[in-house]
């Protein structure tokens, strides 16, 4: 599975409490393949609401065009558990959470 991870731009951070790298870095120990997408600080607010529901990085685009959008942690989790083909479609923050 193929995704898309929109990200902001500050892709040289690294550390382990920063949400985007925190996301990156499970898609990459799962070996997940996927295409970063790096966008602005705080990120394209009308972009990511439209999609997610929320105006916050990171965020998972499927090949599909659904989304999944929640807390890095709860992101990474899902990832690391093998779940995230489980999560098209789920943005709780937008309320369509299964």
């Amino acid at each position: 599975m193929a995704v898309k991870l929109h990200r902001c731009k500050n892709q040289w951070v690294k550390l382990s409490g920063h949400p985007c790298w925190r996301v990156e870095k499970a898609l990459i120990d799962a070996g997940v393949e996927y295409e970063r997408a790096p966008g602005g600080w705080p990120g394209h607010p009308e972009y990511l609401a439209e999609k997610t529901g929320v105006a916050k990085y990171p965020a998972i685009e499927f090949d599909d065009g659904t989304w999944y959008r929640d807390e890095s942690k709860n992101m990474a989790a899902a990832i690391r558990d093998g779940r995230l083909d489980e999560m098209h479609g789920n943005t709780p923050a937008a309320g369509t959470a299964p």
